[in-house]
């Protein structure tokens, strides 16, 4: 038989074997005379004999502060802090279990753990029913953060909160604006998504996928595949532990779903030698964000509090000492959550005397659910209080959130290939407050697909094959039949659409497959071409508009468009010689004359004795000289004398205000009725077509075309009682033979075969329906952010203004610009016949003004004329007289 005290030891044997499951390779100091304990809770790989490198140097850290308060000779109630520890498996209940046993065996005033996010929730809401704090050094759940839910719990490490912050700055630094994000289905994987997803949201960020890794059947939900490759980022989180990281890397793998294509941020680095050489290349690129201690970002610790454990830790486990920069960081937190316990019990016991409850004092039955911490509520808030440099960097607490509120800290690490295969290594490092910056020994990052330049994070369309739909529209797509050598015909296809394509391929490096549309095709026709899969893309004159985007997707804009009326040229063959006349009436005109003469004879009375321009005049010239004042002034021109009269100062004034209004209406009102005159067409823009002037079914519009949407929403109200049209060359033929007045057109191509081919069209009228052409794609496109930014590359860059001056500037027909701007002969006719009869008249004026001159001139003119004729005269009989008879030089007769 047994003895009942024997039995206890038996019993109290195996409860320490189960909860220290840990093969231990040293003696550490036995832990089981003190009455004051901490419970050390550790995580173990599942299936494995031996405990994860981790999880051996957390344990080993937490031991070692509690021998270090030994060491600092730190006592409550005159008896060391001592340990238990127990090895949990991921089981929340199995982890409760082993809680429970410890509480009921051993005076347990606080937990150091649990290391798993899942177990933490149940085992903080057990330290709360009981009274002790649970304080973790690896659960990051942010649901976990509420300290009025969870008043028990506290936390070293830096929760998810940091983390998706964090995550969504590196985001920002390397212009990423979406992700695809894998989590396991439990609090650590939910819990992370979720606090991902809603950081993402506020800052303008997208998580376009969530999927879930199932813990249980070690399997993704759903195909990873088909999620990956159907979405349009190309940036994937894995946010899970790093047990399960590698059996979802082998499946991504087996689906070429890493580099070069796909670029992996982890949540924890993991080994990376379990892989096959042959994969590296797929792996170097991976990155994982992980948190790390104060002193990776040149934050102070406490060296001595970390050198002291140190070498506790040598002294009693010397095997597992990897070296103080090899030792993991989440060993440092366990340090810190161990001695911000021991701190806090210590004060408290400090300041507890002639009380009727010792400090460590429990009340109730032995059972763990029936005990209960008297001094909880002192303990929980010295906690809280709780602000010392510890060796993961300072640890502060507050009442409103279980965080630390201080100390935020991670780095980026970089999977890169070295002498001796693959290693994670730092690249950037991050705090709180100093943002991302690069890590002090890091030079470069090595991207998927070996490559320096960081990746767009977007699906790109290079490599990638498109059949492109492209429709017969002049200049946009121009066909032309060519015969070669061999005399097969062949299709050869120009103009502004295959250019682009060109352009567009050689830039992102797509492979064009172009596909020319029937001729009968109508624009409709090639929307619902693209919906149903014929079509990849479909590129022309295709105007985007509201109903074709409940179909389809478009592009950023390629083209400005707009529409115009199209109609059959007028020809102007109304003279009208007295057309500059017109600005005013006749009356008007009366008026005005009449008020030049009125002017003219007061101008007479008031000056003719004052002034000596008037003097020595007839009364019949003064009045025409007063009249030429007047008119002078009226008209802006001015003469050649002054007024010398304050009446006639005055009447003068008059005059020129009289002549600034006259002539500014005049001006403006020939503008306008010269401007009127140049158009002749039946209607002047869209206005008249809305109002009428033209019979509905005098208008041409082809069917399927954002020219049909414009006439039934705007002007028809869904009457489609125009003509129908089904192609151009029916337009154009119906516009000449007068089947239509009038039709609508795209303005670009409407101006290129106005202005060389068809040469008797023309437009009218203002532009109207403003719009853009843009590329069809399908709905949520994979690849349409890329498109989009190279199309914003090439406008930015000119090259899409460059195509349009190729296309859209040529002109073989006569250009008519200038005879619809300038004023023709035919406007001004009148006038110059007036000047004509002016001048004419003035010259009749001159000459009976010289009459007498002019008479005298002409007879002295005639008089020697006659004595020219007399002198040559008498010359001839003097030659004639020599001929007969030599005549002495004295009888030469000289003039």
């Amino acid at each position: 038989m047994i003895s009942s005290s024997n039995f206890r030891c038996l019993l109290l044997y195996f409860i320490s074997g189960q909860l220290n499951l840990y093969y231990i390779r040293a003696a550490w100091p036995s832990s089981n005379s003190s009455k004051i304990q901490l419970l050390g809770l550790f995580d173990n790989v599942f299936n494995r004999s031996a405990s994860s490198e981790s999880s051996v140097h957390i344990r080993a850290m937490f031991k070692s502060a509690v021998l270090l308060s030994q060491q600092y000779n730190i006592k409550i109630e005159e008896q060391f802090i001592e340990w238990q520890s127990a090895e949990t498996t991921g089981n929340v209940i199995d982890a409760l279990s082993k809680t429970c046993q410890a509480l009921s065996y051993s005076n347990i005033v606080g937990i150091i753990g649990p290391a798993l996010s899942r177990e933490a929730h149940l085992v903080a809401d057990f330290g709360r029913t009981i009274g002790i704090p649970v304080i973790s050094y690896s659960v990051t759940d942010p649901d976990l953060s509420n300290r009025n839910v969870h008043r028990n719990f506290y936390r070293t490490v830096p929760s998810d909160n940091s983390a998706a912050l964090a995550i969504a700055k590196l985001f920002f630094r390397f212009n990423w604006t979406s992700c695809i994000l894998i989590h396991q289905n439990d609090a650590f994987g939910t819990g992370g998504a979720k606090i991902i997803n809603e950081v993402f949201i506020n800052n303008n960020l997208i998580v376009e996928q969530l999927i879930i890794f199932d813990i249980l059947t070690l399997r993704i939900r759903g195909d990873l595949k088909s999620y990956l490759i159907n979405s349009p980022t190309r940036i994937v989180i894995l946010w899970a532990q790093s047990i399960y990281i590698n059996s979802i890397l082998e499946n991504a793998i087996q689906y070429d779903l890493l580099a070069p294509q796909f670029t992996w941020i982890l949540s924890s680095s993991i080994s990376l030698k379990n892989f096959n050489s042959t994969l590296y290349e797929q792996l170097i690129g991976l990155f994982s964000i992980e948190p790390v201690t104060a002193s990776v970002v040149n934050v102070p610790i406490n060296t001595t509090l970390l050198n002291a454990a140190y070498q506790i830790w040598q002294q009693y486990e010397p095997e597992t000492f990897p070296g103080s920069t090899n030792v993991n960081f989440y060993a440092l937190f366990a340090f810190d959550a161990t001695w911000a316990l021991i701190k806090a019990l210590e004060k408290v016991c400090s300041t507890i005397k002639n009380n009727s409850y010792s400090c460590s004092s429990f009340i109730g039955s032995s059972f763990c659910f029936h005990r209960r911490f008297v001094h909880s509520d002192l303990l929980l808030n010295a906690l809280c209080r709780a602000d010392f440099l510890g060796v993961s960097g300072p640890i502060k607490f507050n009442f409103n959130v279980t965080d630390r509120t201080i100390g935020s800290y991670y780095y980026l690490q970089n999977v890169q290939p070295s002498s001796n295969g693959l290693n994670f290594v730092p690249v950037l490092e991050y705090s709180d407050t100093t943002d991302w910056k690069t890590f002090k020994q890091t030079n470069v990052f090595i991207w998927p697909g070996n490559l320096l330049e960081p990746p767009t994070g977007r699906a790109i369309l290079k490599g990638v094959t498109l059949r492109i739909g492209v429709i017969e529209s002049i200049p946009f797509t121009i066909v032309t039949n060519i015969i070669d050598e061999f005399g097969q015909s062949t299709t050869k296809l120009t103009g502004y659409v295959p250019d682009l394509i060109a352009i567009l391929a050689d830039k992102i490096g797509f492979i064009p497959n172009i596909q020319l549309a029937p001729s009968n095709q109508t624009y409709s026709g090639l929307i619902q071409a693209v919906v149903n899969g014929y079509y990849d893309i479909v590129i022309g004159d295709i105007t985007i508009t509201a109903t074709r985007r409940k179909l389809v997707a478009f592009s950023n804009a390629i083209f400005d468009n707009s529409l115009r009326i199209l109609m059959r040229k007028t020809p102007d063959v109304t003279v009208e010689l007295l057309s500059f006349l017109k600005p005013f009436s006749r009356n008007l005109w009366l008026l005005v004359l009449g008020a030049c003469i009125y002017a003219g004879l007061l101008i007479c009375v008031i000056e003719r004795k004052d002034n000596r321009i008037f003097q020595n005049r007839s009364i019949f010239s003064q009045i025409t000289l007063s009249i030429w004042y007047s008119f002078g002034n009226i008209v802006g021109y001015g003469v050649d004398f002054h007024v010398n009269t304050a009446a006639g100062r005055l009447l003068t004034t008059g005059l020129y205000m009289l002549s600034l209004i006259l002539l500014a209406t005049y001006t403006a009102n020939l503008a306008s009725d010269l401007t009127l005159s140049k158009s002749k067409d039946i209607i002047s823009g869209i206005n008249d077509i809305k109002n009428g002037k033209i019979p509905f079914n005098r208008i041409g519009i082809r069917t399927g075309t954002a020219g049909e949407d414009y006439y039934l929403r705007e002007i028809s109200v869904g009457n489609r009682g125009y003509y129908p049209l089904k192609s151009l060359k029916e337009m154009y033929d119906s516009l000449l033979a007068g089947t239509i007045d009038a039709s609508f057109m795209d303005i670009a191509a409407a101006e290129y075969i106005t202005n060389n081919i068809y040469c008797n069209l023309t437009l009218t009228g203002d532009d109207f329906d403003k719009g853009d052409y843009g590329i069809v794609t399908p709905k949520e496109w994979l690849y349409s952010k890329d498109l989009d930014v190279n199309i914003l590359l090439l406008r930015e860059s000119g090259q899409l203004d460059a195509l349009r001056q190729k296309w859209f500037q040529k002109r073989n027909c006569p250009s008519l610009d200038e005879t619809s701007i300038a004023m023709q002969i035919d406007s001004m006719g009148g006038l110059f016949l007036i000047f004509t009869l002016i001048s004419f008249l003035s010259l009749l004026l001159f000459i009976w003004s010289k009459r007498f001159i002019i008479k005298n001139n002409l007879f002295n003119l005639l008089r020697r004329k006659k004595f020219i004729l007399t002198k040559k005269k008498k010359k001839k009989m003097i030659k004639h007289s020599r001929r007969k008879s030599i005549i002495p030089s004295s009888t030469v007769v000289q003039f």
